[in-house]
């Protein structure tokens, strides 16, 4: 079904996998008449020559690239465009795209959501952009019809900034990498290494694009098969997929923690860019003759199965037919992992779902960027056309991506049909895939088509007792499992026939309702603020003396950006730093936000000119310790702030308030084993922390104790790797290492600015 190659391979007219060896060379020279060097045929992969059009560098090993648009929706575009404000923004330099679908049910916090909306409404028309309305389209649906181009870049203030099955590398990000957009400069990062996913054959029917993109997460998620890396479709197996099951699967492989993605584009994409009225942006996109890669991913199309990813990570990943006939062996697995997500806080029993020795699910969702395309709600309504999903517990809700598939299925019936079984057709939101919609009754098993199933993802709260969890399937067999009223069954049991709908895409829906500038800036409009938008709080210089209190130790194997700052109904909150800090960590661990705020009063004692040990007096003998080996350290050059301990910290989302949220509190680091991807660590940088590495095995400190490491300003400042900080105990100090890992000269000055409004400023 799936299997890896173990080293790189070479690719010979998109075709041919020779894999490199001893024989690698013999075989080219068999194929191709000559002998390529692996460094060149490099050159030959769509993504080095799509990267190599967007850098501004000149060197093709540190790239900076600048993309040719951005986007980001209602949960992200304030604090990016307040941070693009606070550092000079007069006008955006390129198409940016506010979309609303996150915050757009306004349910929670009074005013505040519908503030953020005309906060957008009136950026897009002072600085140059284009506003949607909520309802009108989830933000990657909007963008793969409205802004997508094969060969271009764009930018995503969302991980699941995916494009690359319509030929357009695109990447999700915090937004401090937007800012620097804005603000025309560049995406920084080294030439990243690409893997070829190769594909032969077709699915069979019942097998939809979820359940692709779940076979391939989990052969290589544990694996860091990808990781941070570019994931090139390619083989003759592309061919037999539809324009939205290229999509289906595009969109998934953030979850692989790969850095992007990008297809070969065919007749059939050709023929996506001519219905949504944009022909130009089509062109076609293929390896070179010979292409090096530096993995492969082979996919039999033919031998994928229905799947599903239990609770609580798409790549805890079986088969239906595998989970089926050991119910009991993986349901005591997913009891156990929810023993170590959540601590042991609550109890989460999934056996008691085992009906006559099959699972009964509780809730069905087709929903978002993954699941609302026009394909996967057409062939759900033909697997339910004649069917109830009775009036017992199960409940089956569809939200289709965009207002124009909206319209289309209204307009052939499929809504009819769907709403005749008893399912509930909503309009375009993200709030089922990350906590705002649709949570489940505590201790339910919800079957999603969706991107992520993390803890507490779909809304419950385990620090109020509750806890629900979130299988990922794809729409099909949701569809065929509420056919049978709950119980788990995959969509090749479905015997009838699929209709196989064409889709007819109506432009007028935006052209009449989206906001377009067409790039002109009115500096006249005034930009009109709601009263829960604040600025960001003023953020210190990196002090020559840096004192860290452990306040938080996390040693689950990955922590995400939901458990850094929970998703929900946080949302609301995402326009006041402030405000939102108070959730950081609140799912994780509850005493965060009140050790970080005291270790925060040191700091800001230092800042008025005060003494740090009498705003918090256990400072006194730490400071006395330190005194015996660094005499010199006192109030005038040195910083106090928390930090926290995660063994993987940063899977998931791109949300930057993961990192803000905390250095909002007051913290100066983190240390970690591993950041689990690059935008997570980014996020740190751009916020002015420290990304501190230390060896997997070994622990030198606890929660609770003080660190404190000289001279770290100067080791930033002298592009130093490896730092001696030590612990500081009841009398002595005790050494160990941390290191920073790989910095840009650019990273550099924004640690020691202290964030990147500050760089901003500072270098006007």
């Amino acid at each position: 079904m799936i299997e890896l190659q173990n080293g790189g391979v070479y690719l010979v007219n998109g075709t041919t996998v020779i894999p490199d060896g001893p024989d690698a060379a013999a075989q080219l020279q068999q194929k191709t008449g000559k002998a390529v060097p692996a460094d060149e045929a490099k050159k030959e992969t769509m993504a080095y020559n799509i990267l190599k059009a967007h850098n501004v560098s000149g060197n093709m090993e540190n790239l900076q690239i600048k993309f040719d648009k951005l986007t980001s929706h209602d949960i992200t575009y304030v604090g990016i465009i307040q941070t693009a404000r606070a550092s000079g923004l007069e006008k955006f330099p390129i198409p940016y795209v506010l979309t609303n679908c996150h915050n757009s049910l306004c349910a929670v916090g009074g005013t505040i959501n519908e503030d953020d909306h005309m906060f957008g409404l009136s950026c897009a028309k002072r600085y140059g952009g284009m506003y949607v309305p909520p309802h009108q389209a989830v933000i990657h649906q909007f963008a793969r019809e409205m802004l997508s181009g094969a060969g271009r870049m764009i930018l995503g203030s969302d991980s699941h900034t995916r494009y690359g099955a319509l030929g357009t590398m695109a990447m999700g990000e915090g937004g401090p990498e937007l800012v620097k957009q804005l603000l025309n400069k560049t995406y920084d990062i080294a030439m990243p290494g690409v893997v070829a996913v190769y594909m032969t054959g077709a699915p069979v029917p019942g097998v939809g694009p979820q359940d692709v993109a779940l076979a391939i997460i989990g052969a290589v998620f544990d694996k860091g098969y990808v990781k941070n890396k570019v994931m090139e479709f390619v083989g003759p197996g592309v061919a037999s997929l539809s324009a939205d099951f290229r999509i289906g699967i595009d969109v998934m492989t953030t979850e692989t923690t790969c850095l992007s993605s990008i297809w070969m584009t065919d007749d059939t994409i050709r023929d996506y860019y001519a219905e949504h009225g944009r022909p130009e942006d089509y062109s076609e996109l293929n390896p070179g003759p010979v292409a090096y890669y530096d993995g492969c991913i082979y996919v039999d199309l033919d031998k994928i199965k229905p799947m599903i990813a239990m609770p609580f990570h798409p790549s805890n990943v079986y088969t239906i037919e595998e989970c089926n006939a050991n119910l009991p062996d993986i349901l005591d697995d997913v009891e156990k992992r929810a023993q170590v997500a959540f601590n042991g806080k609550v109890d989460y029993n999934l056996r008691n779902k085992v009906h006559n020795g099959r699972l009964l699910v509780d809730q069905g969702v087709i929903a978002g960027c993954a699941g609302g395309g026009f394909e996967n709600i057409c062939q759900a309504a033909d697997i339910l056309r004649g069917q109830y999903i009775g009036c017992d517990d199960f409940t089956l809700d569809i939200y289709p991506a965009s207002a124009p598939i909206y319209k289309e299925l209204a307009a052939n019936g499929v809504i009819a049909d769907l709403m005749e079984t008893g399912a509930v057709v909503k309009t375009a939101f993200c709030g089922p895939c990350f906590g705002a919609g649709d949570t489940p009754a505590n201790g339910d098993l919800s079957i999603r088509h969706s991107t992520r199933n993390f803890p507490n993802r779909e809304g419950s709260k385990v620090q109020e007792g509750q806890v629900a969890g979130v299988a990922l399937m794809d729409a099909r067999s949701i569809a065929a499992t509420a056919a049978n009223k709950g119980y788990l069954t995959p969509a090749t049991e479905f015997a009838g026939e699929y209709r196989h709908q064409i889709y007819h895409f109506d432009s007028n829906i935006y052209a009449h309702r989206v906001f377009d500038s067409h790039g002109v800036a009115d500096p006249t409009v005034e930009v009109r603020f709601g009263p829960n938008i604040k600025d960001w709080p003023k953020m210190s210089a990196l002090p020559e003396n840096l004192i860290l209190k452990v306040v938080s130790e996390i040693h689950d194997p990955v922590t995400t950006t939901d458990e850094l700052i929970p998703s929900g109904e946080t949302s609301s909150y995402r326009s006041n730093p402030l405000r939102l800090a108070e959730f950081a960590l609140s799912r994780k661990d509850p005493l965060y936000v009140g050790r970080a705020k005291q270790v925060q009063k040191a700091q800001e004692a230092l800042e008025e000119g005060g003494c740090a040990g009498d705003a918090l007096p256990e400072l006194k003998p730490v400071m006395k310790v330190i005194h015996t080996k660094f005499p010199d350290v006192c109030h005038q050059n040195m910083g106090v702030g928390s930090t926290i301990f995660a063994v993987k910290p940063g899977d998931g989302s791109a949300r930057e308030q993961a990192a803000s949220c905390q250095k909002v509190l007051g913290g100066w680091a983190n240390i970690a084993n591993d950041y689990a991807t690059k935008r997570y660590r980014s996020n740190l940088i751009n916020w002015g922390m420290l990304p501190f590495l230390i060896p997997a095995g070994s622990l030198p400190f606890k929660n609770g104790d003080y660190l404190f490491v000289p001279d770290i300003r100067k080791a930033v400042e002298s592009r130093e790797d490896v730092i001696t900080a030590y612990v500081v105990g009841d009398e002595e100090l005790t050494g160990f290492e941390l290191r920073l890992g790989q910095l840009t000269d650019d990273e550099r000055e924004i640690i020691l600015d202290g964030c990147l409004i500050n760089y901003y400023r500072n270098h006007r």
